[in-house]
């Protein structure tokens, strides 16, 4: 790759400003997964990243998963792994692994190379000072300890982001009944967003985001997304996906964001620069949404 010019770099940072001044002191949710969490360098690019934004004055909380580290550890211990129409059937065993490996070895591999960029990470588990509660997750298939959160504790991760520390978090949750429950990582990603009224919800995966008709959708109204669902437009497994981020903007999150994290500082292009890299949907069926930056 050719080197950036001075001019370039120039341009990029004073494209950058306005935007680090915008969000300094704000909260991003960020949810982590997908090659991002699994690839040596961009697992480097990640630490580095977030490090970055703490730095700059932006609180950040990051909600990570793990599905592929789970069913490996699962498979060495001759547990059955079985999925339920594409989501984790939980068991009694099934949960000792996803506690293993969720609150054990993976968080504590984020908190570490984010530390070792000197990031200032903790890393906790749903359970820890009842951080997110849940209740056995009802309607569809029975997943058996899978849950649906019910109340996040809001004030103790205010008290560790005005700390200066950066929240890593595994999600598992304290259920009703004593019990601990696997919880979806998208899922107690936007409980935590909206229970801290976040200014941004980052989904870190492995899609470019919205596409359609192979064109990727940089800014997405709610009325423009549904029209769109309407058309057949957006189908399959990204409508649940588009309509999720519509309900947490309705409460009160401002922008939710769907980026590739399969490109180097993607999530770094997506924040401060005017086109991003992702798909942002914002609140609210004005045009003028369209035009407002990332």
């Amino acid at each position: 790759m050719a080197p950036i010019d001075a001019h370039t770099k120039e341009e990029v940072l004073i494209e950058a400003l306005p935007y680090i001044q915008t969000y300094e002191g704000k909260t991003f949710v960020i949810k982590y997964g997908g090659a991002a969490m699994t690839d040596e360098r961009l697992k480097a690019t990640f630490a580095k990243d977030v490090t970055i934004l703490r730095k700059i004055g932006v609180n950040i909380v990051i909600v990570h998963g793990g599905g592929k580290e789970i069913t490996e550890l699962a498979a060495a211990l001759n547990i059955e792994t079985k999925f339920i129409n594409g989501q984790r059937y939980t068991d009694e065993a099934m949960v000792d692994v996803v506690m293993m490996v969720l609150a054990g070895r993976v968080n504590k591999q984020i908190v570490n190379l984010i530390n070792t960029n000197s990031g200032n990470a903790i890393g906790l588990c749903g359970v820890d000072n009842a951080l997110l509660r849940a209740r056995k997750q009802t309607g569809g298939a029975d997943l058996g300890l899978v849950g649906e959160i019910t109340t996040v504790n809001a004030d103790f991760l205010q008290s560790l982001l005005t700390s200066g520390l950066m929240p890593v978090i595994a999600p598992l949750a304290m259920g009703e009944d004593g019990a601990i429950l696997n919880i979806n990582a998208d899922i107690g990603a936007s409980a935590v967003a909206s229970a801290l009224k976040a200014e941004k919800l980052v989904y870190l995966s492995d899609i470019e985001g919205v596409m359609v008709d192979k064109n990727l959708v940089s800014t997405l109204t709610h009325e423009h997304a549904e029209s769109l669902i309407a058309a057949g437009a957006i189908h399959g497994g990204m409508i649940p996906k588009v309509r999720s981020a519509f309900s947490t903007l309705a409460t009160g999150v401002r922008k939710v964001h769907i980026i590739d994290g399969r490109i180097k500082h993607s999530l770094l292009l997506e924040i401060f620069t005017d086109e991003g890299i992702g798909t942002q949907m914002v609140p609210g069926q004005a045009a003028s949404a369209l035009t407002n930056g990332r």
